[in-house]
């Protein structure tokens, strides 16, 4: 994420060793092809890697919906509309077709082969969801401004209202399957050593309270860190600290404490991370990425699959009470249709 910090001891470090040597070429080369590695790795950019990106000619694709990229966008960004609604079946939340997703990222030139920026608004899964689909899809060069709009706009930097013309290419993708996992996979790795599972859900789901498939509770064995915890807005505030509804408060913890908030997971283990549909762990999957974590993989049927699974292994289980739903909804579409009469009536009587 930040490579500012181990730059500057490698170029004090350097002078040192030497004495009063001068520092050769080859060094100076040498220093410059580590830092190069270091930002080719790096998947959570900034503002100031975005614009120098946009310079060498990296693609921007802007992951939010429609309607929010035609009020203003960061100028030459691509749009396909939010990519958890448009890559996704409404209902299963699961990729829709390849064929389907190749005309779309193709007809808005979106070219996994190129480098290529994914944002949104500041935080937003869309973004982190784009650049996990890309990936998946086979992208190489591609990464996710976490500050999105919002930190462009702060920034001072230009906002274009108006719509970037695509150039349309044909796509024909090939899948990385490795980077995910699903729910029979996931069952086949329940209690071994080399693996860890993580769920980045709430509290509330976590402990099956918030149910959310047909029954609530936890994956066999999952360790608990809600992602929203990779943010500033859930540490203990300090006086002057921006409040938690600002977007400051939205800003990427330092690799510092989010080592710390990890700290319980090994990095050379096998790490799988979920939530409910695969949005919220794509956050944590690029964070973990970053942090040095070798083999991170999203379960991105997540919850909604494994809770729907009724003997899938699980923790805290808590069933969804039909019944209680049914009941409620009757209660609600019986207080519409007394609202809907009512308003017939004062319609009515107002003719008269």
């Amino acid at each position: 994420m930040k490579t500012l910090v181990s730059l500057c001891f490698l170029f004090v470090l350097i002078p040192l060793a030497l004495a009063d040597e001068e520092i050769s070429d080859a060094t100076n080369e040498a220093a410059i092809a580590i830092a190069a590695q270091h930002d080719a790795a790096t998947l959570v950019v900034d503002t100031a890697f975005v614009a120098e990106a946009m310079e060498r000619g990296a693609l921007l694709w802007d992951a939010r919906a429609q309607e929010e990229y035609r009020k203003g966008h960061i100028p030459g960004a691509l749009n396909i509309g939010d990519p958890l609604r448009v890559l996704r079946s409404e209902n299963s939340e699961d990729f829709i077709s390849q064929e389907l997703i190749e005309d779309m990222l193709g007809g808005a030139g979106i070219d996994p082969v190129k480098e290529i920026i994914v944002y949104a608004g500041k935080a937003s899964p869309s973004a982190f969801f784009g650049l996990y689909a890309l990936q998946y899809f086979g992208a190489d060069n591609v990464r996710v401004y976490h500050g999105g709009v919002d930190d462009w706009k702060a920034a001072g930097r230009p906002i274009s209202a108006q719509t970037t013309d695509p150039k349309s290419i044909k796509l024909s993708l090939t899948p990385r399957p490795q980077i995910a996992i699903d729910t029979s996979e996931v069952i086949s790795k329940l209690d071994r050593s080399e693996v860890q599972i993580l769920d980045v859900r709430t509290q509330r789901e976590f402990d099956g309270e918030d149910i959310r498939a047909l029954r609530g509770g936890h994956i066999v064995g999952a360790i608990n860190i809600p992602f929203e915890r990779n943010m500033t807005g859930l540490s203990p505030r300090k006086p002057g600290a921006p409040p938690p509804n600002s977007k400051d408060a939205l800003a990427l913890k330092s690799d510092t404490d989010l080592r710390a908030l990890y700290a319980l997971l090994d990095p050379d283990k096998e790490t799988i991370v979920y939530c409910q549909s695969g949005s919220r762990a794509s956050v944590t999957a690029a964070v973990l990425k970053d942090l040095g974590f070798k083999n991170v993989r999203v379960y991105d049927s997540s919850w909604l699959d494994y809770g729907n699974t009724l003997d899938a292994p699980a923790e805290d289980v808590k069933f969804f009470n039909v019944g209680l739903f049914s009941n409620r909804m009757g209660a609600l579409m019986k207080r519409v249709e007394d609202q809907e009469k009512e308003l017939a009536s004062l319609r009515e009587n107002k003719k008269q």
